[in-house]
């Protein structure tokens, strides 16, 4: 980890706060459960515990793995419906196969993403290839839950396919930290994600050590999740490690330090950076559907079981 790197990051654009910024303190830090999902692989469900009012406009997020697969056990999601909102696939190792009722889909490894917006609604299903079941091998990857507002919740699906040579990458001043732009903007500085929901999601990689304030936008609310390594938020230096989520309180600006001794298996600091405009608005969620209103989730559910969201194609190809 990571599969999208620069050997030396003072090369790149270099991103620093402002010296009046207002720096964002720290209001929690809560630790992921452990479970599994779809048909057995190991996900950290990085936001359980967080008041959704911190969360706003994100919904959930998974670490999945990272965990190295013996062959025959790498496993997927069966087919499975979306409607009302976005997700993020993120995958820093491995492979996975994606494919929509629609007749969508493709292919994302070693630091691509796939942007899903599920809109009016699909059926879809993740899965390892066939080569890579049968070999076995490295997956580590993320997948985020993006609401959409009201207006665009049964808008069109649409797909972006973001391979890892397009994400911005820039550093800061001493070179101390590699920055992944996925989405958003930071600095002035445009990831390549095209959101409905105003949103920044970073992918830092911090050396032992070092330092990162980041300027954030006032309007946006802060979150920071540790995908591997030790180290600490805001200028209170609150410590967090590998599957911990810090939620920021009110500012312009945000701290991540990494502890100068890391783990063997995880030389640097790596944490997902997370912030968007919330919504405000009601939210129902239950399973696959997020909406405004229970009414809405029963329509979900109706159209779904009427095969409105599409069928399974009778040789999907995975």
């Amino acid at each position: 980890m990571p599969a999208v790197t620069v050997e030396n990051p003072l090369t790149l654009p270099r991103v620093v706060a402002q010296a009046d910024a207002r720096p964002r303190p720290v209001l929690a830090v809560t630790t992921a459960p452990s479970g599994f999902e779809g048909e057995g692989f190991p996900v950290r469900r990085a936001f359980a515990g967080i008041n959704y009012k911190h969360l706003d406009p994100f919904i959930m997020m998974d670490q999945m793995g990272e965990v190295e697969y013996e062959a025959g056990e790498p496993k997927g999601t069966p087919w499975h419906p979306h409607r009302g909102f976005e997700t993020v696939t993120y995958l820093i190792d491995g492979t996975f196969v994606h494919q929509d009722s629609n007749g969508g889909g493709g292919t994302i490894q070693n630091g691509d993403t796939q942007w899903m917006t599920a809109g009016s609604g699909l059926l879809h299903i993740e899965a390892p290839p066939e080569s890579l079941v049968q070999s076995g091998g490295l997956f580590h990857g993320l997948q985020l839950w993006v609401n959409l507002p009201a207006k665009d919740k049964m808008m069109d699906p649409r797909y972006q396919d973001i391979r890892g040579g397009q994400v911005q990458l820039l550093s800061t001043p001493d070179g101390g930290a590699l920055l992944r732009v996925i989405a958003g903007e930071l600095d002035g500085h445009e990831g390549p994600g095209i959101t409905h929901t105003p949103i920044t999601m970073i992918h830092a990689t911090v050396r032992p050590g070092a330092e990162v304030t980041l300027p954030w936008r006032e309007d946006f609310n802060g979150l920071a999740y540790v995908l591997a390594g030790r180290g600490s938020v805001g200028t209170e230096r609150r410590p967090v490690h590998m599957g911990q989520t810090a939620v920021f309180g009110a500012g312009s600006s945000l701290t991540v330090r990494a502890d100068e001794r890391q783990d063997a298996h995880a030389p640097d600091l790596e944490v997902v950076l997370l912030g968007g405009q919330p919504i405000r608005e009601p939210m129902a969620h239950y399973g696959p559907f997020v909406m405004n209103s229970q009414a809405e989730l029963q329509q979900a559910f109706e159209d779904f079981q009427k095969g409105l969201l599409g069928t399974v194609p009778a040789v999907h190809g995975m």
